[in-house]
């Protein structure tokens, strides 16, 4: 279809510093062997790995942000120093890396991102602990090896205004959570508050493509819902277990029938993309795939799915753009209509009703013709679900194939954790898929197999 899903891990040098670019595992450990802590470190010598080492800062979910022009950017730092960002899941090799890459986001002219100084770490920047560290293991160092060349964005960098930056000493005395076990996914910091369309106006390129939006009604539009939907239980149940699996975005395709006598569109079948979302090579094999298994099977694409794995099960801006462009696809050359379904499926919301996935349908309609630059509107779309009597072999050997392809997966979703005090992520899985599976024992039994599958990836 074309799609421009969300992306998956892939590391990330655009835009690093050659000052403050990370040092690879072999140039950290030389640099550590010959001088010890009785040389002098220069000052791309100090990286996230060194803080790492020596114990100033703690691999982390979501202890780094970055505040850029309004903005706010959450990172994850990983054992290896590299960061993570939360958004997408895209890994980036140093804090000028990642900065250059977010503000370019925001502002595209942006030829820096002066990481250091940009990048917090629990709220106080980065520059403040490579300060510390000069200070605790080089008192002797001269301190323009920090400074130099930190401070010339800080104007249009630092937007958290009233707070106070807590010293180091002071953080690393505060007492971890009592549940320092709990799922990575239960973070506050990664909660976007959506927004009401009415609030967005014209197009703004400064504005944050991941601003989540309310959906609206047909109704509120003055408008009927030009179609019906009927989405089997299995169809559920496949994309549910797809999203669960992993930390970072995923996407899949949804095939059906479209009946232009009834205005129907029924989902009878998902097609998970078992590929990186990064990955832009493997892509057109992998759609060319589905497209071979939609014919084989006399189906027709009828729409799309893609999860937001910690956040509300709404679309973004960059979701509204994509749902419209899949629907102009579908309706191609022709006059005739056929509608494009989309779907989001939260399976790690802390707002989520208990612990079964939200899952969205919706629909995009193009804005008023006297007003070509507004957004589309998201509108919600109503659904008949159809529970399915039993589980096709289809959809049992595509479970076993994502499990094999996320097997040795760095954002492989740890399935022992804890989703809350009482519930493992396992159990959550499960429950979540209850109910859309067939009630029948031997289906239960079957499923059984495939969630002992999972705990073996670990």
């Amino acid at each position: 279809m074309g799609s421009e899903p969300p992306s998956s891990p892939q590391v990330v040098e655009e835009g690093a510093d050659e000052e403050d670019e990370e040092l690879s595992g072999a140039e950290d450990a030389d640099l550590r062997a010959s001088s010890g802590r009785g040389s002098l470190l220069t000052r791309r010598g100090i990286t996230l790995r060194v803080l790492l080492k020596d114990g100033l800062v703690e691999p982390g979910d979501g202890v780094l942000s970055i505040h850029y022009l309004g903005k706010k950017f959450v990172g994850d730092l990983l054992n290896d120093g590299k960061i993570r960002w939360v958004e997408t899941g895209q890994i980036f090799n140093s804090p000028s890396a990642w900065a250059t890459h977010c503000k370019r986001l925001v502002n595209p002219a942006k030829k820096s991102g002066c990481g250091w100084a940009s990048v917090r770490y629990r709220g106080q920047k980065l520059v403040q602990y490579k300060t510390t560290w000069l200070h605790k293991y080089q008192p002797s160092a001269d301190m323009s090896l920090v400074s130099e060349g930190e401070d010339d964005e800080m104007g249009d960098d630092d937007e958290e205004e009233g707070k106070t930056a807590m010293p180091v000493e002071d953080k690393n005395k505060k007492s971890k959570p009592e549940l320092h076990d709990i799922s990575l996914m239960q973070r506050r910091d990664r909660e976007r508050i959506p927004v009401r369309y009415c609030t967005l106006g014209t197009r703004d390129a400064a504005r944050d493509p991941h601003t989540l939006i309310e959906l609206s009604a047909f109704s509120a539009i003055n408008r009927f819902q030009p179609f019906n939907v009927a989405v089997s239980s299995n169809v559920l149940l496949l994309m549910d277990f797809h999203c669960h699996l992993t930390t970072s975005e995923v996407v899949g395709y949804l095939g059906g029938r479209w009946d232009t006598n009834t205005q129907l569109l029924t989902v009878l079948r998902a097609f998970p993309c078992r590929t990186r979302l990064a990955d832009k090579d493997a892509a057109p094999a992998v759609e060319e795939e589905i497209c071979q298994n939609l014919f084989m099977r006399g189906l027709s694409l009828v729409g799309w799915y893609h999860s937001h794995p910690r956040g509300a099960a709404l679309p973004t801006l960059q979701d509204i753009d994509s749902q419209m462009d899949h629907q102009l696809r579908l309706q191609g050359s022709s006059n005739g209509f056929q509608p494009c379904l989309g779907i989001i499926c939260g399976p790690y919301y802390q707002g989520n009703q208990g612990v079964a996935s939200t899952i969205t349908p919706f629909w995009v309609v193009p804005p008023p013709e006297q007003r070509p630059n507004d957004y589309g509107i998201p509108v919600a779309v109503e659904v008949t679900y159809v529970q399915d009597h039993f589980l096709t072999t289809d959809v049992l050997n595509e479970m076993m194939l994502l499990v094999e392809f996320y097997r040795s997966a760095p954002d492989l979703v740890q399935f022992s954790q804890m989703w809350s005090p009482n519930t493992s992520i396992l159990d959550k899985i499960k429950a979540s898929l209850s109910g859309h599976a067939p009630k029948d024992q031997a289906y239960a039994q079957i499923l059984e197999h495939v969630y002992n599958q999972l705990c073996n990836t670990q």
